[in-house]
């Protein structure tokens, strides 16, 4: 019997991906109670995320240069792998009672570095699988599996810790994984073919590792877009970051109010993604990038800040989730319809690097921030309760809000500004499409 192709075989490791996901949203909501009731402190749950996501952006460009060299089903597999030996690797000091803050870190660390794989060899196999007019429903689906994920693996995590405990949850996160590595074994995903940008781009590793930067740099567009995220992930992470700390101390450690806003966000991603999976996003990719995240920005980020309760957090998650498919599958659209298909692994990774670098950055500063400056400055009597003390309250959680608000102007600001700088609003123009058969104009 044949293996899939195409939509299809897209459609069978989307799932495999789906079910993947679901199992590590699961243990990230019961890992993240675990370390806030051993803590309690904000520092420690950002500390978490830098270790996991910093070496995703220190390796990029490595593990891009890798993925136009081997097969990229391969790479994805792979991942995978590293990621399910990291949950056995906690299951087993957690059961034997050794379980420590710093294990996480290191296991973060360890994932971290086969998951800067992911991104570029998914994002690539895209291009070989299925149609370019397809690019943008394909990558709203892409999102709608991380939104699914974030509404049920919170609900399901809440549900059953209380009944197998941190223990269960792992077990499950280890049979998602060896799902998502089965779905990929039964698919095809052809490897491109050589375009002249691939003939450039050969060379040593090194010399590959960084023909990303090469590319990208000679293309202003390309740059200014990813300029666009590097300010906006600089911002958003430093709010993020702090969302469980701050709803935990808001509402008095609620372990379900904290699932509760999760999933809502979770609901809005999906809305998002099957919007724009219907649609097919706006004719004008770009506007649909910039539009995003001012939107996304404002009544997201920014009402989360202002909330303090579930009505308005939950309005806030909504539309911070809503709009982040609408972002991200009308960038990655314009991307993979400007890069060749041979050099994407390379592009790809130096383009999550410009627009990610900041983001472990933000993660190491948000919670020392928090814990000693902002959270101080809004207890009562605090010298920030004279300025932000009448719009966000005052006490446990009121400094990280601050902090949300002002990351979420400061976001839509990026988003402003991008429309007024005509190489990032005119991209789609400027940019000649790969499949032109021509060779790439240099602006």
């Amino acid at each position: 019997m044949p293996r899939p192709t195409g939509m299809r075989a897209f459609t069978l490791v989307w799932f495999g991906q789906l079910v993947s996901l679901l199992g590590t949203g699961m243990t990230q909501f019961a890992i993240t109670i675990w370390a806030w009731e051993l803590t309690g402190q904000a520092t420690a749950l950002a500390l978490v995320g830098f270790f996991a996501f910093g070496p995703i952006v220190l390796f990029s460009p490595i593990a891009g240069a890798l993925v136009d060299r081997w097969d990229r089903k391969l790479m994805m597999m792979l991942s995978d792998l590293a990621a399910g030996l990291a949950t056995i690797a906690i299951l087993i000091l957690y059961t034997s009672g050794n379980l420590q803050i710093w294990h996480l870190y290191i296991a973060g660390a360890f994932t971290g570095i086969f998951q800067s794989f992911q991104f570029p060899a998914y994002s690539a196999a895209i291009s070989t699988m299925i149609p370019k007019a397809q690019y943008a429903r394909a990558n709203a689906l892409l999102g709608l599996a991380d939104s699914l994920s974030t509404i049920f693996a919170p609900i399901i995590a809440g549900i059953l810790l209380g009944v197998i405990h941190l223990t269960g949850i792992l077990l499950i996160d280890i049979v998602t994984f060896v799902f998502a590595v089965g779905t990929l074994l039964l698919v095809t995903i052809p490897q491109p073919q050589t375009t002249p940008a691939g003939i450039e781009g050969k060379g040593s590793l090194w010399q590959e590792s960084i023909y990303g930067f090469r590319y990208i740099f000679r293309r202003p567009s390309l740059l200014g877009l990813q300029l666009v995220f590097f300010f906006g992930n600089l911002l958003s992470s430093l709010a993020f970051i702090l969302l469980a700390p701050m709803i935990l101390a808001r509402s008095g450690n609620d372990e379900l109010m904290l699932g509760s806003i999760q999933s809502v966000m979770g609901i809005g991603g999906v809305v998002g993604g099957l919007s724009l999976a219907a649609w097919g996003g706006p004719k004008r990719r770009v506007n649909g990038l910039l539009g995003g995240w001012i939107l996304s920005s404002l009544l997201g980020m920014t009402t989360l800040g202002l909330g303090q309760g579930i009505l308005i957090w939950g309005i806030g998650g909504f539309f911070a989730a809503f709009f982040i498919p609408v972002i991200n599958g009308s960038n990655q659209a314009i991307w993979q319809a400007k890069v060749a298909p041979d050099v994407q692994g390379r592009v790809f990774s130096v383009r999550r690097l410009i627009a990610q670098v900041t983001a472990p950055a933000a993660m190491l500063i948000a919670g020392p921030l928090a814990d000693q400056v902002f959270e101080p400055g809004m207890q009562a009597g605090g010298v920030l309760t004279r300025v932000f003390g009448d719009i966000v309250g005052t006490g446990p959680g009121a400094g990280m809000a601050v902090l949300f608000v002002l990351a979420g102007l400061g976001t839509a600001l990026v988003g402003v500004v991008g429309y007024f700088i005509p190489v990032i609003r005119n991209a789609e123009l400027i940019l000649p499409d790969h499949d032109l058969h021509l060779q790439p104009e240099l602006e």
